[in-house]
């Protein structure tokens, strides 16, 4: 079977599904291929909190990272809300907020300073008395800072839903050939039905590449340099038990020494999820070795807290995106249009309105659809293509924990 679209997108994440829903708006033949499940590997496995900058001016400055994430809660909000496109408001929230707390050092105060001036979500200091259980014995200040946390699982879920029926599996290793032209244009993509012997043809005017750490070996089909990505690597924590539900980083220096985001698993137990500078500097580590990292990192910048009848693992997952000449995270979104072939990097979960509206730019396809609008939705109908699951959170694909001390 044949089937023409306007975009061809490859890649279930957050830039990907949120480029898909602006695009079928749009009236444009718009379809998404996946090959794992929907909120992949990054956006699943992220902490989903929608930062606005903060943690970005801890040097005392402003900085480009903090200048393409300002604007970007407040623009989640609205979409959460369900007042502007996409309505994300059955998206259900972990936290409507974090806690930010401060190690007594100078430049944690700079950063303070920072993010007072120049960020339009900014921390509020706490009385003592209203301070969260788990930092009423922290030496410094401590504040509130009104970037919400979100259930990633649901937000891939949510926007799955709005586009039904555009989201398709594809296996790879049974069949994904791109037809590329001599001049280097992508004129079709041949796929093959996962479990099945069935094959279609896509007909493309303009190729997106969102998949993530995938887009190396995309990139590579269609005949472009795999070396245009970098991957970043984080070694993140799981902690499961009596928990309470926090959220929130602390600082230390130039750096969130540590960041905490909380939810509940299948079994109703509190996970915590550990990121920050902790999950960098583990890299290197052993999940045990980790672990006990992790353990002494939050007996220091939360006095008081025990780890005892606690449940414990880890898992590793990489930061996919552009290639930076010293291999520090990108400031912003990141886009190469090569031919009709565009490959996206957002960054972070945040920036995904961010990177549909840039990619939109790029292809310049809005009001230009090559038409047949209503057959293709009718021989997509008819063709009943397998769609992928959705993508299940880190702490339900663990199945070795560790006792804690």
């Amino acid at each position: 079977m044949n089937l023409g679209t306007d975009v061809l997108i490859f890649g279930g994440g957050c830039a990907g599904l949120w480029l898909l829903d602006e695009l079928r708006r749009s009236g444009l033949r718009v379809l998404l291929l996946e090959s794992g499940a929907v909120g992949g590997t990054q956006t699943t496995g992220s902490q989903g909190i929608l930062h606005g900058g903060t943690k970005y001016v801890l040097q005392g400055m402003f900085s480009a990272s903090a200048g393409s994430v300002r604007d970007m809660p407040a623009r989640w909000r609205a979409s959460l809300a369900g007042t502007v496109e996409p309505d994300l408001s059955p998206i259900r929230f972990r936290s409507r907020h974090c806690y930010l707390w401060r190690s007594d050092s100078w430049q944690s105060f700079l950063g303070m300073v920072g993010a007072q001036a120049f960020l339009h979500v900014k921390p509020v200091p706490l009385p003592d008395a209203e301070r969260p259980g788990l930092l009423t014995r922290c030496p410094g200040q401590v504040f509130r800072l009104d970037e919400e946390v979100i259930d990633t699982t649901s937000f891939a879920e949510v926007l799955a839903e709005r586009n039904r029926g555009l989201i398709l599996q594809i296996d790879p290793a049974r069949g994904l050939e791109f037809q590329v032209l001599p001049t280097g244009r992508v004129a079709a993509v041949r796929i093959v039905e996962p479990h099945g012997s069935r094959e279609l043809s896509i007909e493309v005017n303009q190729v997106v590449l969102a998949a993530g750490a995938g887009n190396a070996q995309l990139r590579s089909q269609v005949g472009l340099t795999e070396n245009a990505m970098q991957r970043r690597p984080l070694h993140m924590v799981l902690v499961c038990g009596d928990l309470p539900l926090f959220n929130g980083h602390c600082i230390d220096g130039a750096k969130t020494r540590v960041t905490i985001t909380a939810d509940r698993d299948s079994q109703g137990r509190v996970v915590w999820q550990i990121g920050g500078q902790l999950a960098e500097d583990g890299v290197r580590l052993e999940p045990a070795e980790q672990i006990a990292h992790a353990q002494r990192e939050l007996a220091a910048v939360l006095p008081g807290w025990k780890s005892a009848g606690l449940e414990w693992t880890t898992y590793r997952i990489d930061r996919a995106e552009a290639r930076t000449a010293d291999g520090s995270r990108p400031n912003d979104v990141q886009l190469l249009h090569e031919n009709n072939v565009l490959t996206i990097w957002p960054t972070k979960l945040v920036l995904a309105p961010r990177m549909a509206q840039h990619a939109i730019e790029h292809l310049g396809v809005l009001n230009h659809s090559l038409g047949g609008l209503s057959e293709f939705h009718t021989a997509l109908s008819e063709l009943d293509w397998p769609a992928p699951a959705l993508a299940l959170p880190p702490w339900e694909l663990q199945s070795t924990w560790i006792s804690g001390s």
